[in-house]
């Protein structure tokens, strides 16, 4: 007898164009779908022939049903029952580890329950990681697993993906792929592989079925911002701006022909700064859910072993961070995600940066506002600061300078005046919260973003250069300085 999803599916009528979950056939906009096997998307032919979905999660296509339908309102309920469901299970895990007298379990169960939650909460952990001196250390250090440590999918699933995107076999491409991944992260899995003529690469592919996941959590996370900025003390967080942030974000790095051009964009810059020492990965072949890339050889920074390389260590960090800034400097744009399994020591004597999914954009009042920051941080100047964060827009005309420029100066001077080996950014952080506070300033996105990347440069200072001070050191500060001046926007 036929099954209940055979006799009643119900359907939705796309907003644009999709694909079938099982035979990845093209679903033009507007035709109907059908929604079985929850919520996993088939076309008429795989309904009747009972085909299997590709992925065992819900149905990507979900993500393109316009919110107001059928599809992407049960595909909430659905998603919110399974976040509760991990939350609770996730508690009383906590609870019975502390009955059983085992104290500081919590942030494995946390960061065991984001991966379980998928795509969104993993994303979530990975700006707890990033964020010391805001988040407890313990978690901050163990949610620094959801980096770039994911649990992998099986390769057929993979396979199907990338056979889908080329539009053609492997073996027509590839004379070699490995089907365990080089690494396995929250949107995609990588895979190394060598093409026909002979030339090492390695496929980013993106995760089948992570568009509906998200598009629900999404939902989910936007509904429960509104909750939090209704309170006094939330309001001044602006959940609501975190959380669309924090959406686009997700939706960029779901486009992979975005995250291509910004590589090939980072090859041009460094090309047009004549430095042939810090590069890119060559983009082969690029789709929305597929990158063909030139392979990388070389070592993690926060891996690398200078005496056993044969290269000095803190000279690699200072040449990574010298063209991080003169990218912002001259061209606005810069890697916006340099976590330390995104930048590489190459076994060739380069410095290369990977995954483009995040980047910055500024405009040349934004660039300057930064650098001049930065030269404010430098010279200890903080009543420059207070008078450059107000021409940013993240103080009002009516804030008290003087006082702003003395909080200022409390929060950071320990990192121009304490010991080197004391020095710790991350700590910084709790004081400029209660500055923010206290003035009512509202820092600037991309102000935000530059200070991850540099809690991320600190973070290898401390372990790969301790006599380094990225505020005060001569090989950082004055090329930043004759770099502005080139660019023409030293402060008046």
């Amino acid at each position: 007898m036929p099954s209940a999803e055979l006799l009643f599916p119900p359907f939705v009528t796309l907003a644009r164009a999709a694909r079938c979950d099982a035979c990845e056939a093209p679903l033009p906009r507007a035709t109907r779908a059908w929604l079985v096997a929850r919520l996993r998307l088939r076309c008429d032919a795989c309904l009747q022939a009972r085909r299997e979905p590709i992925s065992h999660e819900p149905s990507s296509a979900l993500a393109v049903v316009p919110p107001s339908s059928f599809g992407a309102d049960v595909r909430a309920v659905v998603r919110l029952g399974a976040t509760l469901g991990i939350a609770i299970r996730s508690l009383a895990c906590v609870a019975r580890d502390r009955l059983r007298g085992r104290r500081g379990t919590a942030p494995a169960i946390v960061r065991r329950a984001f991966e379980d939650l998928g795509p969104a909460y993993v994303k979530l952990g990975q700006l707890v990681a990033s964020t010391d001196g805001i988040f407890p250390e313990p978690y901050c250090v163990e949610l620094r697993g959801c980096l770039d440590r994911a649990r992998p999918l099986p390769f057929e699933a993979i396979e199907r993906v990338i056979v889908s995107e080329l539009a053609a076999p492997l073996a027509d491409v590839f004379s070699e792929i490995d089907r365990t991944p080089l690494a396995s992260a929250s949107i995609a899995q990588v895979h190394a592989a060598r093409m026909r003529d002979g030339s090492d690469v390695v496929l980013k592919v993106q995760r089948p079925g992570i568009g509906a996941t998200i598009a629900a959590d999404v939902r989910l996370l936007r509904g429960a911002a509104r909750a939090l900025q209704s309170t006094p003390r939330g309001a001044l967080a602006n959940p609501v701006a975190v959380v669309d942030d924090f959406v686009s974000t997700l939706a960029e790095e779901l486009d992979f022909t975005l995250e291509a051009a910004n590589m090939a964009e980072f090859n041009r810059a460094m090309l047009d700064l004549d430095r042939a020492d810090v590069v890119a990965p060559r983009v082969v072949r690029a789709t929305r859910r597929l990158i063909v890339m030139e392979r990388f050889y070389g070592t993690r920074v926060d891996e690398v072993s200078g005496a056993a390389l044969g290269m000095d260590v803190e000279e690699k960090l200072v040449a990574g961070m010298r063209a991080w800034f003169q990218c912002v400097v001259f061209h606005g744009f810069f890697h916006g995600d340099v976590h330390a399994g995104n930048l590489m020591a190459l076994s060739d004597g380069r410095i290369g940066f990977l995954d483009w999914g995040i980047t910055g954009r500024l405009s040349r009042p934004q660039r300057r506002g930064v650098t001049d920051t930065l030269l404010c941080f430098a010279a200890g100047d903080f009543r420059k600061l207070a008078e450059v964060w107000r021409a940013m827009g993240s103080a009002s005309s009516g804030t008290d300078m003087e006082a702003l420029a003395r909080d200022l100066a409390a929060v950071y001077e320990p990192l121009l005046d304490a010991p080197l080996a004391a020095l710790k950014f991350a700590d910084v952080l709790p004081g400029l919260l209660r500055a923010a506070e206290r003035h009512r300033l509202v820092l600037p996105r991309d102000f935000v973003l530059v200070t991850k990347q540099m809690l991320y440069f600190d973070r290898y200072a401390k372990k790969l250069a301790p006599r380094l001070n990225v505020f005060k050191d001569p090989r950082l500060v004055t090329p930043l300085a004759m770099d502005m001046l080139a660019a023409g926007m030293l402060m008046a």
